[in-house]
């Protein structure tokens, strides 16, 4: 399942680039980092890409219009929450969610199993 693409959407730069260099180390590509809503929006409409994955709180700004973007056009996303977030919507509840700190143990079988899906 290498060489796939995936957007990374994460307000923490340093965050987005230890995400960044995981997704890289497992053999993908990378997409982003978007830091806000409108810059991810902006994102769906450029290069396509394979998954998503999104930090559910960009700076106090919910992600949930890129996450129904996305549903609606049948791209696969993982959320991502450091905690203390109110939980997703229920259209969203049953979306794999990866807890922060990410490290490399969680974030690959998060993406796996959105890849194969």
């Amino acid at each position: 399942m290498s060489n796939r693409s995936i957007l990374i959407v994460e307000d923490e730069p340093l965050i987005a680039m230890m995400l960044e260099d995981f997704i890289l180390s497992l053999g993908h590509e990378v997409r982003g980092p978007c830091e806000s809503v409108d810059e991810a929006m902006r994102a769906l409409d450029g290069e396509p890409f394979d998954l998503a994955i999104l930090d559910v709180n960009l700076k106090g700004e919910s992600v949930w219009p890129v996450a129904t973007q996305l549903r609606d056009r049948g791209i696969p996303f993982v959320l991502a929450s450091g905690g203390h977030v109110e939980p997703p919507p229920g259209e969203f509840a049953d979306v794999a969610m990866i807890e922060k700190p990410y490290t490399i143990d969680r974030v690959t079988p998060v993406i796996d199993a959105a890849l194969a899906e």
